[in-house]
């Protein structure tokens, strides 16, 4: 018998399609859960010419559970992201590194029939991340792959409390990691095109704040230790490296296709890391929920309806530059 449910494709000229999905019975941990909230990445404009289910940053409500869910029950609100399973049995898996499994599953690449773009969803509950009570769907929504990504370079980048981070743009991920690097108590110091952000970023929690367009230079005084890159496209290198403390480390965290070219000896000089990553294993990706809960940390939204206009609406927000700064659908 199993579930049919409303999902909203990409297409070959990048309009927005509602389409039907079929899923069967529910086995072992699956769980089908109606969907409330989705997060609108700019990966998924990415992927709206492709012939898929879109959005990766899904909240709902559990409906039914299959007969091995442990955990979760119905009425729960749970969220997903950008990574759906994984073999469980690997190196990188039985390390905590699930999210490099050679055979993980990923949007974009798997489950292609399903989103969160939808009406609903089934997943098994080991990807599923319970919701604290004290966190609205709609500001989790956007935690799920942008918050889960801007955290996890943290993370692996081992940040203390006396860091002094810097943080290269103040959009859909940058306004994220302000928020977390001052949480965490860090020196947290910010660069934007322009000015104006400046207020925005200082609210948010910048000590900091310095507008970079059209400079062949910066003098920061004290070096960074860590430096995230939230922008669509790389940044002058030239401009950056110099301002890096020995053994400092540069985590780029956004999509650019072009290839990595940065200054050579700086970088063997000084020790400096340049450190990929992606979003959270789901160890990080849940104490990164339970942080933002604790302290408050909230995504800046902009609201709208979880259908075709809406979805168009807000990827031509997004393509545009004008979001500020996740945009959250809303069914």
């Amino acid at each position: 018998m199993g579930f049919d449910f409303t999902v909203y494709k990409g297409s070959n000229d990048g309009k927005v399609l509602k389409s039907t999905t079929h899923k069967d019975d529910l086995k072992g941990d699956q769980v089908l859960v109606k969907v409330t909230h989705s997060g609108v990445c700019f990966t998924d404009v990415h992927y709206r010419q492709a012939d898929m289910a879109l959005g990766h940053e899904g909240i709902g409500i559990v409906t039914e559970i299959g007969p091995d869910v442990k955990d979760l029950k119905v009425g729960d609100t749970v969220g997903w992201g950008y990574q759906h399973d994984c073999c469980g049995r690997c190196k990188s898996c039985l390390s905590g590194w699930e999210t490099m499994c050679p055979d993980r599953k990923m949007y974009g690449v798997d489950d292609l029939d399903q989103g969160s773009f939808a009406s609903h969803a089934v997943w098994r509950e080991a990807f599923l991340f319970k919701i604290p009570p004290n966190m609205s769907a709609e500001d989790a929504a956007p935690l799920m792959c942008g918050g889960s990504t801007v955290f996890n370079a943290l993370h692996v980048a081992d940040i203390m409390s006396t860091s002094r981070v810097g943080i290269i743009g103040v959009g859909g991920l940058g306004h994220l990691a302000i928020q977390f690097a001052a949480k965490m108590g860090c020196e947290t110091v910010v660069f934007s095109g322009t000015d104006s952000k400046k207020d925005d970023a200082i609210n948010l929690g910048a000590k900091e704040f310095y507008a970079t367009k059209g400079l062949t230079s910066l003098n920061i005084g004290k070096p960074l230790d860590h430096l995230i890159v939230t922008t669509s496209s790389q940044p002058d290198w030239r401009l950056y490296i110099g301002l890096m403390a020995p053994g400092g480390t540069i985590s780029p965290v956004s999509v650019d296709n072009k290839d990595l070219t940065i200054p050579y000896m700086p970088l063997l000089l000084n020790g400096l890391r340049i450190q990929g990553g992606i979003v959270s294993a789901r160890k990080v990706h849940q104490d990164m929920l339970n942080f933002a809960a604790l302290h408050g940390i909230k995504p800046i939204i902009v609201h709208f309806p979880l259908n075709v206009d809406g979805i168009e609406s807000c990827l031509k927000t997004l393509t545009e530059g004008k979001m500020k700064y996740r945009g959250v659908l809303v069914a």
